[in-house]
């Protein structure tokens, strides 16, 4: 397929026509009487009509057919992906899961929807405050389906192939290093081209935004020059045998039929959308002589709740860096933490645990639980010579740091692919130091 193109910022007030149809975006207005090229014109309203203006989210799409001319609503098959975090006790422990296993192509198709798995979760949809961790394994793209989120935003990471997914908006290419939103309300379809895996982070209530730089300045960490968003793409195609729109609705899944594809905008403007970050853009900033800076320093993403100071979930990573503290153990302390915890493994080596966390892995350490570089990893660098030294090359961490206590999704969680109790294990090797 031709090169993608996007429009570049976060947050902007966007506007794009495809070139197919020029002219399509009305001048001066948002709905006239009659739309250029016969179009639709529909609002996307992502905030509250009145939230202050620099909250405000909105865009306006023009298309062939209203989203709104479609079959009613029917619940449908829900999969691995839940909301109830009343299945399972609750578990304080370490835990770490190994990379959750795609099914090959030829013993069962999965596409990205069927293959949504939920790990953990806190907090309820239906009140709009809260959050959802899953993982997505797939190998088929899908066909005459698309998706929409009415609870939250997804944050999708993947970590194994490459995602080309088609919004209302356009279309974005998503590849392993690069992370994208496709916010509340959004339809998308995504195609795959083999095994794919990847994980998602699921925020109720609250849009992702970056993160405020206080004493830091004006530049630095994530960019907003750096996001990309997809420019208008529309097919005029119908579908007779029937186009399924599936709706998580409440944590539960939903499917209705038409007969068109509802990718068929033609033209929008707004500063509501769907969007992509390469994380290789990212401006790390690091202590530079000496003692171990906070992970916040490596947010990329935040979703702010009531509380100010305190997210519902920040998205951060650990890229490649120098290191170079004085008379300081490098690797990440030792720590409880207020917040939970999750971490997953891009590719590479994690510093603090180079053996056993895996790359589509993950860890969960719950608020208040123990946690930090294993023993191996503190008597390597209890002796290590300090000279500057490249950290984390070759790998790429993301951490979502998370306000409320995590609820497994089921007992299954813990049994199926978990490395419990033995995570707990690397942690009983420390020797007796103190003299």
């Amino acid at each position: 397929m031709a090169e993608l193109k996007y429009l570049t910022g976060f947050g902007n007030e966007f506007a794009t026509e495809d070139p197919r149809c020029p002219g399509a975006l009305p001048e001066g207005q948002n709905n006239p009487q009659v739309c250029p090229y016969g179009l639709y014109a529909e609002q996307l309203s992502g905030s509250a009509f009145t939230c202050p203006r620099p909250a405000n989210k909105r865009s306006w799409l023009y298309r062939i057919l209203p989203s709104v001319r479609h079959k009613p609503f029917a619940p449908v098959e829900q999969g691995a992906l839940t909301h109830n975090w009343d299945e399972a006790e609750p578990e304080p422990n370490q835990l770490r899961w190994l990379p959750f296993t795609v099914p090959k192509a030829n013993e069962k198709k999965i596409d990205f929807v069927t293959g949504l798995h939920t790990l953990c979760g806190a907090g309820d949809a239906r009140s709009r405050n809260g959050l959802a961790i899953h993982v997505y394994t797939c190998n088929t793209s899908m066909i005459d389906r698309c998706f929409n989120n009415s609870d939250g935003d997804f944050l999708i990471v993947p970590q194994l192939g490459v995602l080309l997914i088609t919004t209302e908006f356009g279309k974005m290419m998503v590849e392993p290093n690069e992370t994208c939103v496709v916010q509340q309300g959004m339809r998308f379809s995504v195609e795959v081209f083999g095994e794919t895996r990847g994980y998602i982070l699921e925020v109720f209530g609250a849009h992702f935004e970056l993160p405020d730089l206080g004493p830091i300045g004006a530049n630095g960490l994530a960019n907003p020059r750096d996001f990309l968003v997809p420019t208008a793409w529309y097919e005029d195609r119908k579908v007779p045998s029937g186009y399924t729109v599936i709706n998580k609705y409440q944590g539960k899944m939903f499917a209705a039929q038409q007969d068109f594809s509802p990718f068929n905008v033609v033209a929008w403007h707004g500063n509501y959308t769907p969007y992509k970050y390469n994380l290789t853009n990212f401006m790390v900033i690091n202590c530079v002589e000496f003692d171990h800076a906070d992970p916040s320093i490596f947010t990329v993403l935040t979703a702010k709740s009531t509380r100010p100071g305190v997210a519902i979930a920040d998205f951060v990573i650990f890229p490649p860096r120098w290191g170079v503290a004085n008379n300081t153990f490098r690797p990440p302390y030792y720590h409880r933490n207020c917040m939970s915890e999750f971490m997953g493994l891009i590719k590479g080596h994690y510093e603090a645990k180079a053996e056993g966390f895996q790359p589509g892995g993950g860890s969960l350490h719950s608020i208040m639980t123990p946690h930090g570089p294993d023993a191996d990893c503190f008597e390597k660098a209890s002796q290590a010579d300090l000279k500057p030294e490249r950290v984390a090359d070759g790998t790429m961490v993301n951490l979502l740091l998370m306000r409320f206590r995590q609820s497994l999704s089921s007992p299954l969680t813990l049994s199926e692919y978990c490395q419990y109790p033995s995570y707990s294990c690397n942690y009983q090797g420390f020797s007796y130091t103190f003299y």
